[in-house]
Formats: C-alpha cells, structure tokens, sequence
C-alpha cells in the first residue's frame, strides 16, 4: 500500500490528469481549462507529450518563473512528484522547439478566454480601500511590454521612435491597456495591439467590463467626449483627470467649490446642440513653482452625495494602477523585463498568461487579507510571489509519463 501522502499511479495516467500547481491550479482548475480547449477548438486528435492542458498549465508557470528557460520550467514542475516519488520511470523534458511549438498549436484564444472566465474583480463589501461610498474603485490604464528582435514581432507591433543610432528603439513593443480594481489590484479586463495605436483607442474595448457600481477613474491621457459617454454609458460612473486647456464654462457654482458644466464633441464645440453635463474640481497640490493644478470631472453631480473635497483625495487612489503595473513588469518579470515569445500570436498567449498569474496572486492576497481582517495593500506581493514559487515546486503534479506499478519481487 502506498504510504499516507503518496499518489497511487494507475498504468492509464497521463500528464494531463495530475496537474496540481498549487494556486495556478486553485484559481484554473483543469475542469475549467479543458473546457476552455474545447470551445476554442484545441482538443487534439492524437494523443501528444504536451498535450493543450498541459501546454496551458506551461505558460502559466512559464509566466510565473519569469527569467527561466523552458526545459527549467519542466523540470520545476516536475521535481515535487520526482522526490516524492509519485511516478516511476524516466521524463525526457521536452526540448524548447518542441515546446515552441506546442505553444503555436495553442495559440492565443484558450489564454484570451481563460482570462475573460476567470479574471473578475474580487474585493467583497468589506474589503478595505476598495469602496467609495458604495461604488467600486477601478482605475484605466496602459504600458508597453518589449518584445525580442524578431522580423515576425517587428513587422506587426512596431518600434518605438529614438533619438540616437537608426532612429529606432532596439525592442519591438507591444501595446497593453487594463482595467484594474483599486484596492485589491486584480487586473480584469485587457487589451493588446499594435505599439501605433494609441492608448485611448484602445480603451473602448475595455468598457464592456465596466458595470453600474462602479467608479472609473482615469488620467489626462484618457479622454475625449466620444469615449467619456460610452463609458459613461455603461451605468458606471467616471471620475477623469483632464487637461487645463479643455474648455469647461461655468454655469453652476456649488457650495464645496466645485461646479457644474458640459462637454461637447470636438465637432460641437461652436452650436454645443448636444452637451453632456458633468461637474468641475479643481485644486492644487504643493505651492510655489512646483505647484501642480488638477482638474477633474466625474459624472456625480450632487455635491452632498460626493462632496469636492472627498474627490480629490480619492483621485490619488488612481495611482494603484500604475503599482499594479509595476508589480507586474519589474517584480513578476523581472527587471528589464522583455518578452520570450518570438511571433505575434505567442505574444499575446504571453501577456495574458502574465495577467491570469498576477489575478491568481492578487486573488490570494486578498483571501489572505480577508483572513487576517487587513487591507489588501498591506500584504507584500514580491513576499507573495516568492512564497507561491517555492510551494508551485513542491506541489507540482505533472506526471510526465504514463506510469505503470513496479514488478512485485517474488519471495525469494
């Protein structure tokens, strides 16, 4: 009998039945992931070494132990089963063409709609730092991830211009823009393109996850009348930073300093037939020379439901967003971060399995944080991330061959 702990193997066990990786596994149970093969069409018609979900599993792990090559991936996957013993027999870890290669069949779509299953907003009512007077806190933003000199990355993303050499930066870049929970940071919702395109078109395809209850808020890049009433739209409300040559009159003073005006589309701006009614704060941060002056505006117009001075504080919680960020480029990738994957569609596989790791992160910092009654925001994540790599390798269950029970010896 095996020993209390230990994995009995069956001669029919494939790699894809012991998948075990610990809060990867917690967050995307396989269920959950073949299910999502099979709507996106990648059930293979033969059996294979790395099959899809196990190709899934891959680039999550690939994502989380950032900097490590592909046959380093395997083997931390597999050295938990290997000391315990929970499969018999030699594993040649796949080589990294062959990897490569199983990660273009995959292609983009089953991480794309793992991330749109899975990657919801996650702070309950009593989660602190992410409420405001009853709406959820969400903020919109966007960066850059570099991507290795390939012909295939350069010809469809682009190159960032430079000063200096050719004229052109060394990476080919990538374009990502995210909405973000505030008080927990779990990214769900993202859109990648092209480095061309401009952050604030690729905004609108982020709206459909904004939802009534919540609260927007978002810096002077985003902006404009068009992408301010299709947010609006959505039932949630908005609170923008905007820049000072935006004309806003005047045509309510309120009592908190604040007041009530209009925007108007750009080809509206001399007959403003069809404002939209949105209310003004401004204030100034630091004095002097170094004094810099904010203007927003946000869809709540009742000075009593949400005084100027309450606004203008929670403006600053903005600024979890760009943590978020960091925490994903320069803590989760590492320093000088720059992308492995060498054609368009593995990029895009990449980005999201970047994502769906920092949401699984996220999502157990904030169990944690509702466990101990704290704010999300006092818990480490780079602490978070290296706890969470040490126990992946030591509950990792990839039984990389079909294992079959040892000869029993005859008495002798």
């Amino acid at each position: 009998m095996p020993r209390p702990g230990q994995v009995k193997s069956s001669s029919g066990d494939r790699l894809s039945d012991r998948i075990a990786l610990g809060v990867l596994t917690r967050v995307f149970p396989p269920e959950l992931v073949d299910e999502v093969i099979e709507q996106c069409g990648r059930v293979e018609q033969r059996r294979r070494l790395l099959p899809a979900r196990v190709v899934v599993y891959f680039v999550l792990a690939m994502c989380l132990f950032s900097g490590q090559g592909y046959e380093e991936v395997a083997r931390l996957l597999t050295q938990g089963l290997e000391r315990a013993r929970q499969w018999e027999g030699s594993w040649r870890v796949p080589c990294t063409a062959a990897i490569g290669r199983a990660r273009l069949r995959l292609g983009p779509e089953p991480l794309r709609e793992l991330f749109a299953r899975v990657c919801r907003p996650v702070a309950a009512g009593e989660t602190a730092g992410a409420w405001y007077r009853g709406l959820r806190l969400v903020a919109v933003d966007g960066t850059t991830f570099d991507l290795p000199d390939t012909e295939a990355n350069a010809g469809f993303f682009g190159r960032p211009g430079s000063g200096r050499g050719q004229g052109r930066g060394a990476w080919p870049q990538a374009r990502v823009a995210v909405l973000a929970e505030c008080g927990t940071h779990a990214v769900f919702a993202a859109a990648t393109s092209p480095l061309a395109t401009s952050e604030q078109s690729l905004v609108p395809r982020l709206l459909p996850a904004l939802e009534p209850g919540m609260l927007l808020l978002a810096d002077r890049g985003v902006t404009g009348f068009e992408l301010w009433r299709n947010a609006s739209a959505t039932g949630a409300d908005l609170l923008w930073r905007v820049r000072r040559n935006v004309v806003l009159p005047v045509l309510t003073p309120l009592g908190d300093g604040s007041c009530l005006s209009e925007i108007v589309a750009r080809d509206d701006r001399c007959r403003r037939a069809c404002p939209i009614r949105v209310r003004v704060i401004e204030y100034t941060l630091a004095d002097g020379p170094d004094a810099t002056v904010y203007r927003l505006i946000t869809t709540l117009l009742d000075p009593k439901a949400a005084p100027a001075a309450e606004l203008a504080a929670l403006y600053a919680q903005r600024w979890e967003i760009e943590t978020t960020l960091d925490e994903i480029k320069t803590h989760q990738g590492g320093p000088g971060l720059v992308l492995r994957s060498r054609h368009p569609a593995g990029v895009e596989q990449e980005i999201h399995g970047i994502l769906l790791v920092h949401h699984a992160l996220r999502d157990l910092m904030h169990h944690a944080a509702r466990d101990e009654g704290c704010d999300p925001d006092r818990l480490s994540f780079t602490r978070t991330l290296r706890v969470v790599r040490r126990h992946v390798t030591g509950q990792a269950a990839l039984s990389p061959l079909p294992t079959h029970p040892r000869p029993r010896r005859r008495p002798a």
